[in-house]
């Protein structure tokens, strides 16, 4: 029982017993709640992996400082510089600090990579509201903990490169928790449409996370770290009050109420499917083809995430926030790509003829970063989305629904590989110049066409996903 659970109770009290008469509307409007209330719940996740982009400039800042000899005639002596001391963040005041960057962002990414395949398997065995509740309270206070290294003056790389893996693998809690709640309120109707739409919380997570770091990484950016974490905690209590997992529970919930009221009630009694095994899932046409597919296109995805910001201070000269501010433009062309994507792909009844086309698409463009961001950005949210619901929702599977949680994790857990080495390669390959950079992301895209071009080619039933 939560506090929807007491709402129900609520309105059957104000229809005086007449609930079912009003059954149909309120699963419509719950319908819609859980909508946006899942599509908040993620964007706070997202609100929380933003900063440590925008704090990377800060960390390592090209300031070299000026300074006098003391001396009775110190007003005629010239100035004289010390470029070997710098006001960056020890251990990031270093040659390659590229490197160690990198390393910060690989850290997370490589255990998220690795905990979304244990997560999806552990979701489907736990209830959802409860199990989302504490991945997000934990990731809220390890989001706090990397913003307290700068209040406590840590300068341990080891202890950043902690709470980073430690974040890493509590926030694979969010996404097959999510994608499932969605998956069972919402049927294959215009499932690319409303994937597309609510998948934009990715992009909306990502502007107000940078929004908020840039506010505070050039004072305090501690804080920009601190307040995502507190907002993402917060969250997590809305989503233990709140969060119903499937509308079946609210038919339960109206079957106990009803009871209570000393009214008749039938509830049949059905055998609850086991939970698919992680091969089960891999059996499942099509899994594998998209999770490579992902891989490609989450790895061009997220090397602009970790690094847009940093180009930006480097290529344009601009300080933390502005650069901060203006790579919110990328997040902009996700979400267009997001809602293109599901548009064409319920327009054309192929999901992966879609993402095939936008992919060739936006290799020849990578050097054009928003257009590129858009044309990536939409297979990336299609196949995280809608193809993961399809195909947790296979015809092979005879109905047992329970697989959604499962194939959601193997698909973006195979892309979070492609996340994971992403940005690693960019923090090695912009020591060469940022030219290599770009050329390791046009080489993503085409290898993500390859795939899709190898799935279009097979005769099967999930041609049509």
């Amino acid at each position: 029982w939560n506090a929807a659970n007491l709402l129900i109770c609520f309105v059957q009290s104000m229809t005086r017993g007449h609930f079912t008469v009003k059954c149909t509307y309120f699963l419509i409007l719950y319908r819609a709640f859980t909508f946006g209330l899942t599509f908040l719940l993620y964007t706070s996740f997202h609100l929380s992996r933003k900063p440590i982009s925008i704090v990377k400039s800060e960390l390592h800042k090209n300031c070299s400082h000026v300074m006098e000899a003391p001396s009775e005639s110190s007003s005629s002596q010239q100035p004289v510089l010390h470029p070997e001391l710098d006001c960056s963040w020890k251990p990031f005041d270093r040659n390659n600090y590229k490197q160690l960057l990198g390393a910060m962002d690989y850290s997370f990414l490589c255990a998220y990579a690795i905990g979304m395949y244990l997560s999806g398997i552990i979701g489907e065995r736990l209830p959802i509201r409860l199990y989302l509740t504490v991945g997000m309270l934990t990731s809220g206070l390890f989001t706090c903990l990397f913003g307290l290294g700068y209040v406590y003056d840590v300068h341990s790389l080891g202890f950043y490169i902690f709470v980073q893996v430690a974040n890493g693998l509590v926030q694979t809690t969010g996404w097959p928790s999510v994608v499932t709640c969605i998956g069972n309120w919402f049927g294959k109707g215009r499932r690319g449409l409303i994937m597309g739409l609510w998948n934009s919380h990715t992009s909306v997570g990502n502007i107000l996370g940078s929004l908020i770091a840039g506010y505070y990484v050039s004072s305090n950016w501690g804080l920009s770290f601190i307040v995502p974490g507190v907002i993402i905690a917060a969250m997590g209590v809305i989503c233990f009050l709140f969060l119903i997992e499937h509308p079946n529970d609210l038919k339960i919930a109206s079957a106990q109420n009803s009871a209570s009221s000393n009214q008749v009630v039938v509830v049949k009694s059905e055998a609850e499917p086991s939970a698919i095994s992680f091969m089960g899932a891999l059996r499942i046409p099509g899994v594998v083809e998209f999770s490579l597919c992902l891989l490609f296109a989450k790895l061009v995805s997220y090397t602009f995430l970790f690094w847009l910001p940093l180009y930006i201070t480097k290529a344009a000269h601009l300080d933390a926030k502005k650069a901060g501010d203006l790579s919110t433009l990328f997040d902009v062309g996700g979400i267009v790509g997001g809602i293109l994507a599901g548009v064409l792909s319920d327009k054309m009844g192929k999901r992966a003829t879609t993402c095939a086309v936008m992919l060739l698409l936006a290799a020849p463009t990578v050097l054009i970063i928003w257009s590129d961001v858009c044309l990536v950005n939409g297979p990336y949210a299609l196949i995280t989305t809608a193809v993961s619901a399809d195909l947790g929702t296979h015809k092979s599977l005879k109905g047992n629904a329970r697989a959604l949680s499962t194939v959601t994790a193997i698909i973006d857990g195979t892309g979070s590989v492609g996340a994971a080495v992403g940005p690693l390669l960019a923090g090695l390959l912009s020591a060469q110049g940022w030219d290599q950079v770009f050329y390791m992301l046009m080489t993503a895209d085409f290898l993500a066409l390859l795939v899709k071009l190898h799935l279009d080619n097979f005769k099967g039933d999930f041609l049509s996903i």
